[in-house]
């Protein structure tokens, strides 16, 4: 194939796959700027505690024990409010949920209208207008949702528009959004993951559009930079007059915006392509559920005694029972508060040594040499967050298996944070960093993270605008252009 054949093929991709796909990259630019700023509805942690009343102490009469199985092997128990009344939301090794009321010890069943209304109310601090059960809606779509379908709806009065979620199987609150966070994703996220309920419904069909659509656009972008290098003309080689660029007008501004944007637009469009991680590649099996359950140690999590944990309990919304590193633990949290651990057995402060913490993590890999250990007391690449806090100090244990795990391990309780092979860390680079930025030096000089994403993104957004107009120009007109 010689030369002028090879020019020929790269001009007819680039124009006609991009006459195509032009509109989507105007699409993705513009909504990513608004996912910057405003992210899909969720209901963080914080917010759910806010939300939860305080634990009526005086109600709390049976244990976790009371109406559950001897034989279950808890993983977890959580002690909070289902509406007035106590409730253990019990959790088992083999993924078995069990809910009782703490006041009677009975089988808490499934949430109806009524009461699916007066914890909405309560949660909300606002009247419930209405209130109806779904599957799913756009907002509630995600897999995670799952295990609470069918789901209640509940609209609450005020000019904000909120609408709150209830599971019906467990009668907690799982989503809250509001009109304006409503209003911008289908400017923002909705477009931008191509996430429409009606395609993201069905996630194998909607995971291979998202592959196959991004696919066509590396394509164009690649070809574009190919050809906007060899029509760009440095020193002696100017056009006349000085220009660099042979164009004029439209294709003048789709031709400079298109190399100054052209590294990050490949980035961007091949890191979002990785977003569903086509084939698998970066998929991991990861720490085993029995290796999880050997590093936590305790075959029957204690029966808390309730009037020592009352007292030191007393205004807490949650108290969670877990165990790690060989020690059954208890939680206890307020909202705006640290969270208050002790030893579930005695409910004593927990003191946990470094030597204990590593036999146990040893067990997470059996066989397996651990290699290195690392106090993190400052954010670095791999343990960071984008917003808030992350958490500090922490441990890194690094193994030498085949697929080079680390298992991050909070000092002060043993209990696991994260695990993350060479795969994963790989993924951290060719996804977070080139399609979120969430270089460490960036986070930590705000608001240098946001101005880059802008900058570079109004680049791309010029380049694909002036497309989106050069491309209907020679559509309607086709010797023009």
């Amino acid at each position: 194939m010689n030369r002028r054949t090879v020019k020929y093929w790269l001009y007819f991709v680039h124009r006609w796959i991009g006459i195509a796909t032009c509109l989507l990259f105007v699409l993705w630019f513009a909504s990513g700027l608004v996912m910057l700023h405003v992210p899909f509805p969720s209901l963080g942690a914080e917010e759910q505690l806010e939300g939860l009343p305080p634990i009526e102490w005086s109600k709390v009469r049976q244990g976790p024990y009371a109406g559950a199985d001897d034989s279950l092997e808890l993983r977890e128990m959580v002690l909070e409010m289902r509406g007035d009344r106590p409730v253990w939301r019990l959790s088992a090794w083999d993924g078995a949920v069990l809910t009782l009321w703490a006041d009677t010890g009975a089988t808490a069943g499934k949430a109806n209208a009524a009461e699916a209304t007066a914890i909405a109310a309560a949660f909300g601090k606002a009247e419930v207008t209405a209130i109806r059960l779904i599957h799913n809606d756009q907002w509630s779509v995600p897999n995670g949702f799952d295990a609470h379908r069918p789901l209640w709806k509940a609209e609450l009065a005020g000019g904000a528009g909120k609408v709150l979620y209830v599971s019906s199987k467990g009668g907690s609150v799982v989503l809250d959004t509001d009109a304006r966070e409503r209003f911008w994703n289908w400017l923002g996220s909705i477009p931008h993951w191509l996430y429409p309920r009606a395609l993201r419904e069905n996630q194998p069909l909607w995971r291979q559009v998202v592959m196959w659509v991004s696919g066509p656009c590396i394509i164009v972008a690649l070809t574009g930079i190919w050809i906007g290098l060899t029509r760009l003309r440095m020193g002696k080689r100017r056009f006349g007059g000085g220009r660099m660029t042979p164009y004029r007008g439209w294709m003048k501004w789709h031709h400079v915006s298109g190399l100054l944007g052209s590294a990050f637009l490949i980035m961007w469009i091949f890191s979002g392509w990785l977003s569903v991680d086509p084939f698998r590649l970066f998929a991991s099996d990861g720490v085993s559920d029995e290796a999880v359950h050997s590093y936590a140690g305790v075959d029957r999590l204690p029966d808390p005694d309730l009037g020592r944990l009352r007292f030191i309990a007393e205004g807490a919304r949650r108290v969670i029972v877990t165990s790690a590193a060989g020690h059954a633990l208890a939680r206890v949290q307020q909202p705006d508060r640290q969270d208050l651990v002790v030893e579930a057995s005695s409910l004593e402060l927990l003191a946990l040594s470094d030597r204990q913490i590593g036999e146990a993590a040893a067990r997470l890999l059996p066989g397996t040499p651990i290699v290195g250990v690392d106090t993190l007391t400052e954010p670095d690449a791999y343990w960071y967050t984008i917003h808030g806090e992350v958490q500090l100090p922490v441990l890194r244990f690094r193994f030498d298996d085949p697929d080079e795990t680390w298992i991050h391990i909070a000092p002060k309780t043993g209990e696991l944070l994260s695990q993350a092979d060479s795969r994963r860390r790989t993924y951290r680079w060719l996804f977070d960093l080139i399609h979120r930025w969430d270089l460490t030096l960036l986070l930590g000089n705000w608001p240098a993270r946001e101005l880059l994403i802008w900058l570079m993104s109004l680049a791309g957004l010029i380049s694909s605008v002036t497309a989106v107009y050069i491309g209907w120009k020679r559509l309607k007109w086709p010797s023009a252009a």
